[in-house]
């Protein structure tokens, strides 16, 4: 902000962003507990935008007890955040170096949130957070090449030639098999408009709620899979015996 209390207008995005994730976080506020400390990891934090104002919303306006931890590859970001947590005495704040699929900081999770977690980091994030058995993911996911590398089909020739088309398509299949997976482990899962695009481009999000109910779709997933001759790391991680007893297949 300025001086004056004013949102700086070259980082007015950034900020409509972090309100806006928030908004998505109160619709969750159900599914955290309370009564006892629910632990929150944020998983490619960087700057900590995001981090600081969840902090902040949930334990000192919203009252909740809660033990939230940014992870982040960069470690000069991690040092200056974890210097403003102490600096603000905000002691249930703590910052982690490292990468998302190596972290195992923690043994239970009830949240987990990636803003604009790049390509397979959110894979890895969603794993974890699966496996951790996390109530709540909430995830904007960014920089889906994984399947615009991979995508092949005779019947879809014709767009797929085009450049744009292919890539914005593959995003989109990206994060609908994301979604799909998510069902197939328990959760509730919604895909959703982030933010105007004038905003931001990378204007999806994931939200999902633990269930405990796992969706009978593996089939769907795999036959998706093979009608666009892709792997995606998701099914890997969370879903591999979908690829069994066969692997990919010719176009349908």
């Amino acid at each position: 902000m300025t001086k004056e209390g004013r949102v700086v207008n070259s980082r007015y995005d950034k900020y409509r962003q972090i309100n806006r994730f928030l908004e998505f976080i109160e619709d969750i506020l159900p599914n955290l507990d309370q009564g006892r400390e629910s632990t929150i990891i944020d998983f490619g934090c960087g700057k900590s935008y995001l981090t600081f104002a969840m902090y902040y919303y949930l334990k000192k306006l919203k009252g909740y007890p809660v033990r939230i931890i940014g992870l982040d590859l960069k470690e000069d970001v991690i040092e200056h955040c974890s210097r403003l947590g102490r600096q603000y005495g905000y002691e249930g704040l703590s910052f982690c170096h490292g990468d998302i699929a190596s972290f195992e900081g923690v043994e239970k999770v009830d949240m987990v949130v990636t803003l604009h977690a790049c390509d397979l980091a959110t894979d890895y994030a969603l794993e974890k957070a699966v496996n951790w058995g996390a109530r709540v993911i909430l995830s904007v996911p960014c920089c889906q090449h994984e399947l615009n590398g991979q995508m092949e089909n005779s019947l879809l020739g014709p767009v797929l030639q085009y450049g744009l088309i292919k890539e914005r398509m593959a995003a989109l299949y990206t994060d609908a098999i994301r979604a799909q997976v998510l069902e197939y482990r328990g959760y509730r899962t919604q895909i959703l408009e982030f933010i105007d695009m004038e905003h931001t481009p990378k204007n999806i999000l994931i939200r999902a709620v633990r269930q405990g109910r796992k969706r009978d779709n593996g089939l769907q997933i795999r036959e998706l899979a093979e009608f666009l001759h892709v792997k995606p790391t998701v099914v890997e991680l969370l879903a591999p015996e979908l690829w069994e007893p066969c692997e990919k297949t010719t176009d349908r």
